[in-house]
């Protein structure tokens, strides 16, 4: 019932989302637009909101669902693995090896050079992925990848990159206006060809963790029970890390670092749908979808002539949410 809930509203919210902006459109209007474009047969009249509807708002609208959804079950399977309330698909040096990577690429100019609008995401995605393998590689005792020191091996990789990609930003004089952008976050000017970039590294990692839902349930029980009962833990573990970081590397690559929504919308859908995976992690997809959508909508539409970078939203709407979240907790404890 949640999930059909959930997926009506989101279809609903795309609909109504499509409507707003700096031109405002009657839905019949977008509806019209939409069903001329998939049918093929567009009108003329139409021809301004074609343009609006189709070439502009659609593919930003596409781009926050896939990175709203996947960093929403980034989050709720790195709480899962890690048995965190804490974890968020940032934890790992998965963000500041993503943003190191995209200031290097801008200020090697890389966009001008033959790989043309995926230089950034390229380079963002490599940054978090070699940053997540130290990381791991920092974390493991013994071979084995203990939780405790992987968790302070990730806050040691974000501390290190963090420094370095200050140093960068202070020689970034001349192109501190796109870093700055892009590190707050944003899904503006964004070409329709990421979407279909990124989606393969986001849709074949959800798939995986679907398939690994039942091993994240066991691990709520302890690594111990979870070897009791058939789970190569220390395999899974490192598989569904690996799923979720690329997941989290493919969605910084497109939009920047956007903060909270793999924190806080694991919460929610824990108190709303229970502790079960198998329903949390594709619930959780579904409802950041649906925050950074409208995050989105709210960012392009709340200043007349400009435009609020999307991370700053969220980090606005999801801190206090928490915050929120940290106190009923501690009542109740």
């Amino acid at each position: 019932m949640w999930m059909a809930g959930m997926g009506g509203a989101l279809l609903l919210s795309l609909l109504v989302t499509l409507t707003l902006g700096s031109v405002d459109l009657p839905v019949a209007t977008v509806w019209r637009v939409l069903w001329g474009e998939v049918t093929g047969q567009a009108t003329a009249e139409d021809a301004v909101a074609q343009a609006i509807v189709w070439n502009l708002r659609v593919p930003r609208a596409l781009l926050a669902l896939l990175v709203g959804a996947a960093l929403g079950a980034a989050g709720a399977a790195y709480q899962g693995v890690l048995r965190n309330p804490l974890a968020d698909p940032y934890i790992l040096g998965v963000s500041s090896g993503a943003a190191l990577g995209a200031v290097l690429a801008l200020l090697a100019g890389w966009p001008r050079a033959h790989l043309g609008l995926f230089a950034v995401p390229l380079a963002a995605f490599g940054g978090g992925m070699a940053a997540l393998l130290v990381t791991l590689r920092l974390g493991a005792v013994g071979g084995r990848l203990v939780r405790e020191t992987t968790l302070l091996a990730g806050v040691v990789v974000q501390a290190f990159l963090g420094a370095a990609l200050t140093l960068a930003i202070a020689f970034s004089a001349d192109r501190l206006p796109s870093v700055i952008h892009w590190l707050m976050g944003s899904l503006a000017n964004r070409d329709p060809l990421l979407v279909a970039v990124a989606l393969p590294y986001v849709l074949v990692p959800f798939v995986l963790l679907l398939f690994w839902a039942r091993d994240l349930n066991v691990f709520t029980l302890g690594e111990e029970q979870a070897a009791h009962l058939g789970v190569e833990t220390e395999r899974r573990k490192v598989h569904i890390l690996l799923a979720a970081s690329l997941m989290t590397a493919a969605a910084v690559s497109v939009s920047g670092i956007i903060g909270f929504v793999g924190l806080v919308v694991p919460h929610v859908m824990r108190l709303l749908v229970g502790p079960d995976h198998r329903v949390l992690v594709p619930a959780s997809a579904l409802a950041g979808a649906f925050v950074l959508l409208w995050a989105d909508t709210f960012a392009r539409t709340a200043l007349a002539g400009a435009e609020l970078p999307v991370g700053a939203v969220t980090a606005a709407l999801g801190a206090p949410f928490f915050a929120y979240l940290l106190r009923r907790g501690r009542r109740g404890m």
